[in-house]
């Protein structure tokens, strides 16, 4: 169990203000954290209509981030990033999977929107809880700014997840070199 004192900065929350700050500042975290990433699945994407589709989202998650800036100034806070462990996991199991399928380009695009698309899922339902809190609290111009970020990410997982079926297509046609389960 994670104990406050090894959270330097990160205080006792006491109020729904202070939940919804904590949360804010825990989906700052993780967009930085799948900006870094993205760009770096970008790098290793092989098959061109996913690669621009990572492509047009890293510009939409930078915004996404402006966005929560905006959110945090509205509600007169500094942005302040609280760790995302969840966010952190994904990004750390892409990565070992990256490793692991970097030999085969096929299987590495397959697993790449496998990825993304688990990220995009998780920030919609982080946004969907966000938005409910801000409505409460009667937060319209935080409601606007996060319904942006949430627009675009069911946007984003709807193009990954029709995509996934052609990757996975070329991965069983032989391009993936595994045609059977053992």
């Amino acid at each position: 169990m994670v104990q406050l004192s090894e959270r330097p900065g990160v205080k006792q929350i006491t109020s729904l203000q202070d939940k919804f700050i904590y949360e804010v500042g825990a989906m700052y975290d993780a967009e930085n954290r799948f900006l870094e990433a993205q760009q770096m699945m970008w790098q290793c994407c092989q098959n061109n209509q996913c690669k621009s589709l990572i492509e047009t989202h890293i510009r939409e998650t930078e915004q996404q981030i402006r966005n929560l800036e905006q959110v945090f100034s509205t509600l007169k806070q500094q942005p302040q990033r609280v760790t995302c462990e969840a966010a952190a996991g994904v990004i750390s199991d892409g990565q070992k999977f990256m490793l692991l399928a970097a030999n085969n380009p096929t299987i590495l695009d397959l697993g790449l929107a496998g990825v993304q698309s688990k990220v995009e899922h998780f920030e919609i339902a982080c946004y969907r809880g966000l938005i409910t809190v801000a409505e409460r609290m009667g937060q319209q111009e935080v409601v606007q700014l996060l319904q942006q970020n949430l627009h675009q990410e069911e946007q984003t997982a709807q193009k990954i997840d029709q995509l996934i079926p052609q990757l996975l297509q070329a991965a069983q046609s032989g391009n993936g070199k595994t045609t059977k389960s053992r």
